[in-house]
C-alpha cells in the first residue's frame, strides 16, 4: 500500500510533518483533510529505496500489538464502526510496520473482508493464532466488543508477566557477562605479562600458578582456534534446537534447571491457563482451545502433553483426566479443572488458576534477588581467591624475598 510523506500546517497554525498510508493520493489527502490539517506539499515514497529498507528492519513488537488491542478494544467499546476504529488506530501507531499492516487490514475490512481473514493473511509472526481466533469468535458470537476487551486485558496481563520475567533475568545476566568478558581481557591482555614476570624470577611456583600459566599460554597461542571453535559451537547450537529432538531436550532442560526452572514452568503454566481460558469463553471449540494455547506455551514438553491430550479427548478423556498423569503439571490444576468440567466453568477455574499461579511467579521474582545476589558475591570472592592464590600471593614472596 502506497506510503506518502507530507507537510502541512495544523488547526494551530503550526507546520507539520509525517508520513501517512493510504489507497490512492486522493485518499490520502482525505484523510490529512478529514484531520483538520491545511496541506502544503505530498509526496509518494513507496519506491523509496531507504524508506524500504527501514520498513523491513522494523519489527511489530508485542507492546505494539498491546496498545493496539487496548485502542481497538475501547473505540469498539464506545459503538465506533471497526473500519472508522482501525483508521483512528492507524492515525495513533507510531510504528510505521503496524501502521502499514493496519492500512492494509482497513482497506480489506472496507471492502468486505472479515476482520479476523484479513489479520490471519498477515498471521505469523504480527499476529499470532491465538489474537485471530479470539477476534473471529467474537465476530462471529456478535460480542466483538466484549471479546477485544477481554483479550486486551490478556494481553496486558501477558506482556506485563513477560517483562518481569525478562526483568529478573538481566541482573545476574549483565554481571555473568561482565565476569566472562573481564575474565578474557585479563587472560589476554593483563595476566601474560604477570606470569612473564614470574618465570623470569625461576622461583618455585604454587600448583594454582602453574595452571595460571599454562591456561594463559594455552589461550595466547590458540586464541584463532578458540574463536573458530566457539562460532561452530553456537552454530552448531542453533542448528540443534532447532530440530525436534534438540528442541524437546533443551526444553525439558529449561524446566529443571535449579531455581529458574520453577519460574520458567510458571509462566508458561499462566500462559497456557490464560490463553485457554480466553478463547473457551469466546466460544472457540475445546480442541481448537487447547491446540492454539499449546502453540503460545513454545515449549515441545507442554505441547507433547497437549497434543497427547487432545488425542483422548478424541476418544472420550477430558483434559483433567490426562492432566493429572503429568509429572510437568502440578496436581491442584487438574483438580481444579475437573470441577470446571463437571459445572461447566472451565473458563472461569482456568482464569483463577492463572491469578494464582501469577501470584507465585511474582512472589518468587521478588525472591529470586534475594538468592542471586548472595551467589555472585560467593563467584566474585572464589575469583579473587583463586587470583590471590594464584598470581598475587606469589607476587607478593618474591618481591619480599629481595
Amino acid at each position: 500500500m502506497p506510503i506518502y510523506r507530507y507537510k502541512a500546517v495544523n488547526p494551530a497554525g503550526k507546520n507539520v510533518r509525517g508520513q501517512v498510508i493510504s489507497y490512492n493520493d486522493e485518499a490520502a489527502e482525505r484523510r490529512l483533510t478529514s484531520l483538520g490539517l491545511e496541506i502544503v506539499w505530498i509526496i509518494d515514497i513507496s519506491n523509496d529505496i531507504i524508506n524500504h529498507f527501514l520498513l523491513w528492519l522494523q519489527r511489530v513488537k508485542s507492546r505494539d500489538l498491546v496498545v493496539f488491542s487496548r485502542q481497538f478494544s475501547l473505540l469498539i467499546s464506545s459503538n465506533v464502526g471497526v473500519v472508522e476504529a482501525l483508521v483512528t488506530v492507524q492515525d495513533q501507531t507510531e510504528n510505521l510496520k503496524m501502521k502499514t499492516i493496519l492500512a492494509e487490514v482497513t482497506y480489506e475490512v472496507d471492502s468486505g473482508t472479515l476482520l479476523s481473514d484479513a489479520l490471519h493473511k498477515r498471521g505469523g509472526k504480527v499476529f499470532s493464532a491465538f489474537f485471530i481466533n479470539v477476534i473471529h469468535a467474537g465476530e462471529t458470537s456478535g460480542k466483538l466488543d466484549e471479546v477485544l476487551n477481554y483479550l486486551a486485558d490478556e494481553m496486558e496481563k501477558d506482556y506485563d508477566l513477560t517483562s518481569k520475567f525478562k526483568s529478573a533475568m538481566i541482573y545476574p545476566t549483565i554481571v555473568l557477562v561482565g565476569l566472562v568478558g573481564v575474565g578474557f581481557i585479563m587472560m589476554l591482555f593483563v595476566m601474560p605479562q604477570l606470569t612473564a614476570i614470574l618465570q623470569e624470577t625461576g622461583a618455585e611456583l604454587p600448583v594454582a600458578t602453574k595452571i595460571v600459566i599454562w591456561a594463559v599460554d594455552f589461550l595466547n597461542k590458540y586464541i584463532v582456534g578458540i574463536i573458530i571453535f566457539v562460532v561452530l559451537f553456537f552454530v552448531g547450537f542453533r542448528l540443534f534446537i532447532k530440530s525436534s529432538f534438540g528442541r524437546l531436550k533443551i526444553d525439558y532442560f529449561k524446566l529443571h534447571i535449579p531455581v529458574i526452572g520453577k519460574l520458567f514452568s510458571l509462566v508458561y503454566l499462566i500462559r497456557f491457563c490464560r490463553a485457554f481460558s480466553t478463547l473457551l469463553r469466546g466460544g472457540v471449540s475445546l480442541t481448537r482451545s487447547l491446540e492454539i494455547s499449546g502453540d503460545i506455551v513454545r515449549n515441545k514438553i507442554y505441547q507433547n502433553l497437549i497434543t497427547r491430550t487432545i488425542e483422548q479427548i478424541n476418544e472420550g478423556s477430558s483434559v483433567s483426566s490426562v492432566f493429572i498423569t503429568s509429572h510437568e503439571i502440578p496436581k491442584m490444576i487438574p483438580q481444579m479443572m475437573a470441577i470446571g468440567e463437571k459445572t461447566g466453568n472451565l473458563d472461569t477455574v482456568l482464569e483463577k488458576i492463572s491469578v494464582f499461579y501469577g501470584r507465585e511467579l511474582a512472589a518468587k521474582l521478588g525472591n529470586l534477588g534475594v538468592i542471586i545476589e548472595p551467589l555472585i558475591m560467593i563467584i566474585l570472592a572464589v575469583g579473587v581467591g583463586i587470583m590471590a592464590a594464584a598470581i598475587i600471593l606469589p607476587m607478593y614472596n618474591v618481591a619480599t624475598s629481595f
